[in-house]
């Protein structure tokens, strides 16, 4: 079931809403105040459509161009694109220029008042999605640390303001789930990454397992790739644990919310062991029995 949307469902809206039933965690579930989820689906609305810029996988028509005052000779440029949207989001926090013009951003202002949200978590994501554009490969861990800094780490921070519980030690466990969830999605679409001309495992991990690019453009994995998702999905899920006692720091549906969050990554590094890490052929995607049972648990406090 779809949650509800505080926006019109007209497309392309309505395509950009929908791709919230693909991810690993629940983004928006019916358990929550309707004020939440409407505010959480803003965002998600704001999240999705950035990423869809700077993946070129708009929907068809240029409906989001035509929205953000890009030319039809500039839709397909996705930093013009980006900068069109930067623009457009700067409406959403009182710009000058009038208000915004795209239905999501237009969806988002109320949110963003209602709960004082700040520009910087967004400005992050579209950052995240500028370097995407320049950056194609991570040299060291460390790197790719700091590309969730950008492209993850803002969700939760946003989940925490709007639901009025962010705190410093909050934030932080926030940002371990976030960036565990980032690679894990990373390691599930290894092979839809590197058709982009992307890869975000890390290039001396590469070359600590003897991998090369030629090896990850394989139908299916090798021992030496098996290898090496294997150490990068163990680094996720020490990730993952690491911000498990976020979920205990809070009580009620919030307390449901964040367990899914956590065992939404905790399964879907469960379905790339039942793969044996071969990622190779398509996303290895958790069964709803083994997200329950993450979910359970998580909620008991069980790493």
């Amino acid at each position: 079931m779809r949650p509800e949307s505080p926006v019109d469902t007209a497309s392309p809206v309505s395509a950009t809403l929908d791709k919230a039933a693909e991810e690993n965690f629940p983004v928006a579930p019916f358990f929550l105040p309707r004020a939440w989820r409407d505010d959480l689906m803003a965002v998600y609305g704001f999240a999705r459509l950035v990423d869809d810029i700077g993946d070129g996988d708009l929907a068809p028509g240029g409906a989001d161009a035509c929205f953000l005052g890009v030319s039809p000779d500039q839709a397909h440029d996705r930093l013009a694109m980006l900068d069109a949207f930067e623009a457009d989001l700067r409406r959403v926090f009182g710009g000058s220029d009038g208000t915004p013009r795209h239905p999501l951003l237009k969806a988002l202002q109320p949110t963003v008042r209602r709960r004082s949200l700040t520009p910087e978590p967004f400005l992050g994501l579209i950052a995240a999605n500028r370097q995407d554009q320049l950056v194609t490969r991570y040299e060291t861990y460390d790197d790719l640390l700091a590309y969730c800094e950008l492209s993850a780490n803002p969700v939760g921070r946003l989940v925490l303001a709007i639901t009025g519980t962010a705190t410093p030690e909050r934030i932080r466990l926030s940002d371990a789930v976030c960036t565990g969830l980032q690679i894990v999605e990373h390691l599930q679409d290894v092979a839809e990454d590197l058709d982009r001309d992307r890869i975000y495992l890390p290039a001396e991990d590469l070359k600590k397992f003897h991998v090369d690019e030629t090896d990850l453009a394989a139908p299916s994995a090798g021992a030496s790739v098996r290898a090496l998702v294997a150490y990068e999905a163990e680094r996720a899920l020490k990730l993952l644990n690491e911000g498990t006692p976020l979920v205990g720091s809070v009580h009620g549906r919030l307390k449901l919310l964040l367990a899914g969050f956590v065992a939404g990554g905790k399964a879907a590094v469960h379905a790339i062991t039942a793969v044996s890490y071969d990622v190779l052929p398509g996303p290895p995607k958790p069964t709803k029995a083994r997200l329950l049972r993450e979910v359970g648990a998580t909620l008991r406090g069980e790493g």
